[in-house]
């Protein structure tokens, strides 16, 4: 590991990290040296596959479960956590897992309301807070994924860039409150980024292209480019960003391509 990563011998929870950018970003960090938990709601074949690949890889992992959005869900999850720490402080939280896109207004219910700001807003905040007296001072690092649908009018996701922008709010906000511990706190907002999970609505004819043509960089994004993003904000290189919503979408609708 070079010296750019920092994250050799620490500790990381990444939320949601049983495939997509989740995964991703576990076996990033896990590669730089930290010992990853992988958090996972459900999808327990796909949490194994992300702890066995980092085994594989000669990296660290285990694997906790807890359904997010429900009661007793920070209780459930921070149980595996102390376990899996043994003592060990926490260095980075990712808080990744979230609920998608439920529909435009007049479409949503008020359970699929409710659900996205379960688990998109109320499960990082709380998180958050239970995450604060394991994270160490002068290092530790709180990074929330958060989207461009914070940035972009899109009648389909009101609901669910509302969540996002919630989270954004939040980083900024206990950037300021975190700092004197020497705790940075950012976001991440990734765009339209193909995982093996979502490769199928991609496949609709002439999506790819439409998308690749608001898009400054030409092309979709993929769970590596977010996860380098993160690892970056992870590491000690980035010990002086605090408080930033960092756009990691290729330059996706910026502006007409002339």
């Amino acid at each position: 590991m070079d010296g750019m990563s920092g994250t050799t011998g620490r500790t990381a929870l990444v939320t949601g990290a049983s495939r997509g950018i989740g995964r991703a970003v576990a076996t990033r960090l896990a590669g730089e040296g930290a010992l990853v938990i992988v958090h996972f709601g459900k999808d327990e074949t796909g949490a194994a596959a992300t702890v066995e690949e980092i085994r594989r890889d000669g990296g660290t992992a285990v694997a906790v479960r807890a359904e997010l959005g429900v009661d007793g869900d920070v209780d459930t999850l921070f149980a595996g956590v102390d376990a899996a720490l043994d003592g060990r402080p926490l260095d980075i939280l990712v808080n990744n897992a979230a609920a998608a896109p439920a529909g435009p207004l007049g479409v949503t219910t008020r359970a699929e309301f409710d659900h996205l700001f379960a688990v998109n807003v109320r499960a990082p905040y709380f998180i958050v807070e239970r995450a604060l007296p394991l994270l160490r001072d002068d290092g530790g690092r709180i990074i929330t994924i958060s989207s461009v649908a914070t940035r972009m009018a899109n009648p389909t996701q009101t609901s669910f860039a509302m969540t996002k922008a919630a989270v954004e709010t939040m980083s900024r906000t206990l950037a300021t409150q975190l700092g004197p511990r020497g705790i940075t706190v950012n976001a991440v907002a990734p765009g339209a980024t193909r995982t093996p999970t979502n490769g199928a609505a991609f496949d609709v004819p002439g999506l790819t292209e439409q998308i690749t043509a608001m898009t400054a960089l030409d092309r979709l994004g993929g769970p590596d480019d977010i996860a380098d993003v993160v690892a970056f904000l992870a590491s000690d290189a980035a010990r002086w960003i605090t408080g930033q919503v960092v756009d990691a979408s290729g330059g996706l609708f910026l502006g007409p391509r002339v």
